[in-house]
């Protein structure tokens, strides 16, 4: 008996074959000392035993020196649902890491800051046990103050929060957060006492 094929079903065959597919999300990839010596795609770097790589990580405070925290969106497939800093992200190959700080905190929570500079950078290697990810980063830290407000892209936040030392050390004790955070932070809170030097960081 001879088979053959549905007209439909070959044109629904052949577009699958056709149709872009979403293009790679590209990383630079560094030295020691912070130097590019190439590219690697997003999710590859991240793969054990990990590649160093450039990233930034953003500390915004309001006007009473609190800081802004995110809770990462659930989707995400790096750390979902864990608590972080204000905004953590790389820059595209070749881009500024200012500059894709301050465009990146404005994309994730719908404002841009009203202050950003610069603060450091960092390195570290931190496997996660709970995804099997590594961050392996070279990371150039920001701090500043935010907006008043915030419009969280719910593909990228769960929630934002506002809080002192204090109740950030409570809520650390309590709840899961990025295996970065710590580092980040530390080599972070020079700048952070500098900015807001009243708030008890």
């Amino acid at each position: 008996m001879s088979t053959s094929t549905s007209p439909a079903v070959s044109r629904a065959e052949t577009a699958a074959e056709t149709a872009p597919t979403a293009p790679e999300i590209l990383l630079e990839l560094v030295d020691e000392q912070g130097r590019t010596i190439g590219t690697a795609e997003k999710l590859s770097a991240h793969q054990a035993p990990g590649q160093l790589h450039r990233a930034f990580s953003v500390f915004l405070f309001d006007a009473r020196g609190r800081m802004l925290l995110q809770q990462r969106a659930l989707g995400k497939y790096h750390s979902p649902g864990v608590w972080s800093n204000t905004c953590c992200g790389h820059p595209y190959p070749g881009e500024a890491p200012f500059a894709a700080a301050a465009r990146r905190t404005a994309e994730e929570l719908g404002a841009a800051p009203v202050r950003l500079q610069a603060a450091g950078t960092v390195t570290y290697h931190h496997p996660d046990e709970a995804t099997g990810l590594v961050e392996k980063e070279y990371n150039h830290l920001f701090v500043g103050i935010a907006a008043d407000e915030q419009d969280p892209d719910p593909d990228e936040v769960a929630a934002v929060r506002l809080v002192t030392a204090s109740e950030l050390a409570e809520l650390r004790a309590s709840t899961t957060f990025s295996v970065w955070f710590g580092s980040v932070l530390d080599a972070a809170l020079p700048a952070v006492r500098e900015l807001v030097p009243d708030a008890g960081w």
